[in-house]
């Protein structure tokens, strides 16, 4: 279960060599074909954290909807928190770890307060403006680091519940975005929205797919409009006679 050891071994917030407070950074999203990529940034205020809440802080992965949401609600009570957001144009554009990182910097900036020290999920170090240190497997290590895992899980289904109501028939309600059978279904019938991460291969091969079938039928038309063409002339020919 996560707990402060590695937040006491930076010696806390405001103490020793750290000015400022240490937080917990970590993503939601970087794997879905579609919609944007969530970082979290969380400090806890161990003054007012409850027993039964830090008890309850854990990789959101391993806890139900239900609970994360419930979870959720009450950590603004005993922290401060930051929320950053990468599109799916900048995903595109940046690539997926450029814009994961993109939000975590954002996240950083949106807690308002300079940070002493980061401890972010996983192995790469994302540039921000004070010192990092990675932790793989993180959000079960770090109470910071879950928290911040439970921020970015709940904000970014709580963004795919809304964009399934701006493109229902992919089940972003439930899959989130993930390559499901329902969202594979979705896009076979339905094609590409502008918030389908176009540079992820199963949405790129689509989008090929269409193009070439457009080219085809652009090609087949043409054909058939020269073919109608020539058989006028020829017609007209034969009239003349």
């Amino acid at each position: 279960m996560p707990d402060f050891s590695f937040e006491d071994r930076l010696g806390g917030a405001a103490v020793g060599s750290i000015i400022g407070p240490v937080v917990g950074i970590d993503e939601a999203g970087r794997g879905p074909w579609a919609g944007p990529v969530v970082a979290g940034a969380v400090f806890l205020d161990r003054d007012r954290l409850a027993p039964d809440l830090a008890a309850a802080l854990d990789d959101s992965k391993r806890l139900t909807s239900g609970r994360r949401e419930a979870l959720f609600l009450r950590l603004p009570g005993c922290a401060r928190i930051g929320v950053g957001i990468a599109s799916a144009e900048e995903i595109d554009r940046l690539n997926i770890l450029r814009a994961t990182f993109l939000a975590m910097a954002r996240a950083v900036d949106a807690l308002g307060v300079p940070v002493g020290h980061a401890l972010v999920d996983g192995n790469r170090p994302p540039p921000l403006p004070c010192p990092v240190t990675t932790v793989v497997g993180g959000d079960g290590k770090s109470l910071s680091i879950a928290a911040a895992s439970i921020v970015a899980k709940v904000t970014r289904d709580r963004l795919m519940t809304g964009l399934a109501e701006v493109y229902p028939g992919y089940g972003w309600e439930r899959n989130m975005g993930y390559g499901t059978a329902d969202h594979r279904a979705g896009l076979d019938r339905l094609g590409v929205t502008p918030e389908h991460r176009k540079s992820f291969a199963p949405v790129a091969s689509r989008l090929a797919s269409t193009d070439s079938s457009r080219l085809a039928s652009t090609d087949s038309s043409r054909l058939a409009s020269t073919d109608s063409s020539r058989l006028a002339s020829t017609g007209s020919g034969l009239l003349d006679r």
